[in-house]
């Protein structure tokens, strides 16, 4: 049985929920519907309000924010546009400890994805998550850890899982058209200007500031935080590689195949102007695996090129050709043609967010493109890279015990401290 609203609540620490006490998931009727609650509905939250109220089997049922002016109009919106006005939280606690959500969505900032996901599975929901799914490395095998103990579905919001296209070229990569695959490249190329510098003040009324706030160690309100720029900030995002570059990552160790590297350096900066953001605007990382091959992500936020027809997108390099996005070359640069023309059943409807649904009405976690290894996977070579820009130096990574070998300072950067009362659950 799922936990009741006042043993949630009556916790701070989601880690103390007991895994046997929780839901073992809602087994659904063909005529029922997967009600979902989203939480963090500024942004991207806006989509996953569409998303899932345009799915076959599912509704959108409740809303969490800790924006008020936001949480207001996302609950207007929806009436006007489905005819029933949403439940509306602004304690994230509160919406998973109602018994009429069955699932979760989240699209706050980095630093609650984890976070979140334990929550919900912890509380029996199913749960689609933004990415990346964790906001440093330790949190991602959390995610895995909650997802298997409550038996909960878990997605990962990388999109291109569900996409044909994609499906298709990883398929035919893997299936050696163009040959033994020796080097992925991942580019984020988006031009990013000058944040320039704000001063700390008191946090408007509107806005909940600790809730905001979550796991990450408490500071004064800056309005260069809400609701975008926080993704230059150590504490609540991860740069740009870990932004639009997740996506990008996840297709090159996902065509890569190659499971978590031994070796990465990166290095970078903040270029051409100065400002209050703390991640590199300007980016290399190169990750290596046990057998030699690698993975090469760039970040270039100022003014560039594209490589082959990518500014956003993938590179991959075999034996035998190469590909640019999903189209595969020989290696005189021949477009090497597919025979196959249709979409396989198996490969799904296209839809990520209907991926997601059509996997919790089945209970079906092997059906989700996205999985939370798959997550942890691509997330790793992100939080790796970044440790590796941080610490300034080569690093070696043992893929088994999941560490760095002979180094306290990067091993002390695979996970973070919490403030009391938003724990992540540590690896043993």
């Amino acid at each position: 049985m799922p936990v009741t609203r006042r043993q949630f609540l009556g916790t701070s620490a989601a880690a103390v929920l007991v895994a046997g006490a929780m839901s073992k998931g809602t087994v659904f009727g063909a005529n029922e519907r997967v009600r979902v609650g989203v939480a963090g509905i500024n942004g991207r939250g806006g989509s996953h309000l569409e998303g899932f109220g345009k799915c076959d089997g599912s509704e959108v049922v409740a809303i969490c924010d800790v924006d008020k002016r936001v949480l207001e109009a996302r609950a207007k919106w929806l009436a006007d546009n489905t005819g029933k006005r949403p439940k509306t939280f602004v304690d994230i606690r509160e919406m998973l400890a109602d018994p009429e959500v069955d699932a979760v969505s989240y699209a706050t900032p980095n630093h609650w994805h984890a976070l979140g996901a334990v929550w919900a599975c912890q509380a029996g929901k199913h749960v689609y998550v933004e990415k990346p799914v964790s906001h440093d490395y330790n949190e991602g095998l959390a995610v895995i850890e909650a997802a298997k103990a409550n038996n909960v579905i878990v997605q990962h919001g990388t999109q291109s899982r569900s996409d044909h296209k994609w499906i298709r070229a990883i398929e035919r990569i893997h299936a050696g058209v163009i040959g033994e695959i020796y080097m992925a490249r991942a580019l984020c190329y988006k031009n990013r200007d000058s944040i320039g510098f704000k001063p700390d003040e008191a946090p408007p009324e509107w806005l909940d500031w600790t809730l905001w706030q979550g796991p990450a160690q408490d500071r004064p309100f800056n309005t260069n935080y809400v609701h975008y720029n926080w993704h230059w900030f150590w504490a609540y995002g991860n740069g740009d590689i870990g932004n639009q570059g997740v996506h990008q990552m996840d297709i090159a160790i996902w065509g890569m195949n190659k499971g978590l590297p031994n070796k990465v350096f990166s290095m970078g900066g903040r270029y051409t102007y100065e400002d209050q953001g703390e991640t590199p605007n300007t980016q290399v990382a190169t990750l290596k695996y046990p057998d030699g091959t690698m993975t090469v992500f760039e970040v270039r936020g100022r003014a560039t090129n594209a490589e082959g027809d990518q500014k956003v997108g993938n590179l991959f390099y075999g034996s035998g050709g190469y590909a640019v996005g999903t189209t595969l070359y020989d290696t005189e640069g021949k477009e090497i043609p597919d025979e196959a023309v249709e979409a396989k059943p198996e490969w799904g409807t296209g839809d990520h967010f209907q991926n997601f649904v059509n996997a919790v009405r089945n209970h079906d976690a092997n059906a989700v493109h996205g999985n939370p290894v798959d997550a942890h996977t691509g997330c790793a070579h992100i939080h790796l890279s970044n440790i590796a820009y941080r610490a300034k130096t080569s690093l070696d990574f043992d893929p088994a015990a999941q560490r760095f070998v002979g180094n306290d300072e990067a091993n002390a950067l695979l996970t973070r401290d919490y403030r009391e009362g938003f724990e992540v659950p540590q690896p043993a």
